[in-house]
């Protein structure tokens, strides 16, 4: 594992067990925003970089009892976090890194993925994984569920030009990714970006 990944491991250990009681209030948006990716009953779902596992449970009501929802995590604190708000009952945990997920290609229809995009060491290189392991005309969803400008001011920081979720950034990210970009929001109280696997 790069020192990178280890660092994200170490950032969101020391925060697992207190994730969901400092964002109590996060379930609405996780829900909007799982009901833009347009899943259908029978879907296969990916959460990646699933944390704590807040977007399974809507993921799992979005697909039905037949569908397939997986939450993968590169923490496993976070993981166990999961389990215990009984959340492993809505998808299987698996641990793992987005980058080099042992998945089969086109297996998916869709993948969640909830503030994962900043702590991607090479996010490029993550985004064709992600690409990799969805069909052809899968979606992608990019979401936070706090706009770019307010989790900046959160961390006490300032926009800049290189965000990587600027829009004019993103989307030729995703572009030379295997995706392309359908729709793009940077609100307030939430940050959305929908994709679809090209080829």
């Amino acid at each position: 594992m790069s020192d990178d990944r280890t660092q994200v491991q170490e950032f969101f250990t020391a925060r697992a067990a207190d994730w969901d009681s400092r964002f109590p209030d996060d379930a609405p948006a996780y829900a909007s925003a799982v009901a833009e990716l347009g899943l259908r009953t029978g879907d296969r779902v990916l959460d990646a970089g699933c944390g704590t596992g807040r977007a399974l449970p809507p993921l799992r009501a979005a697909v039905g009892p037949y569908g397939l929802v997986v939450g993968a995590d590169l923490t496993p604190a976070m993981l166990q976090a999961a389990v215990r708000a009984g959340r492993d009952r809505d998808g299987w945990l698996l641990l793992a890194d987005a980058g080099a997920l042992p998945l089969r290609s086109g297996s998916l229809d869709a993948v969640f993925a909830a503030g994962l995009i900043a702590h991607l060491p090479q996010p490029a290189e993550s985004l064709r994984e992600l690409a990799r392991v969805v069909r052809p005309g899968g979606t992608l969803a990019l979401f936070h569920p706090v706009g770019r400008a307010a989790l900046a001011a959160r961390k006490g920081r300032r926009l800049t030009p290189d965000d990587l979720r600027a829009e004019s950034n993103l989307g030729p990210l995703l572009a030379g990714s295997g995706w392309r970009m359908t729709s793009y929001a940077d609100e307030t109280a939430r940050f959305l970006a929908l994709a679809v696997r090209t080829g």
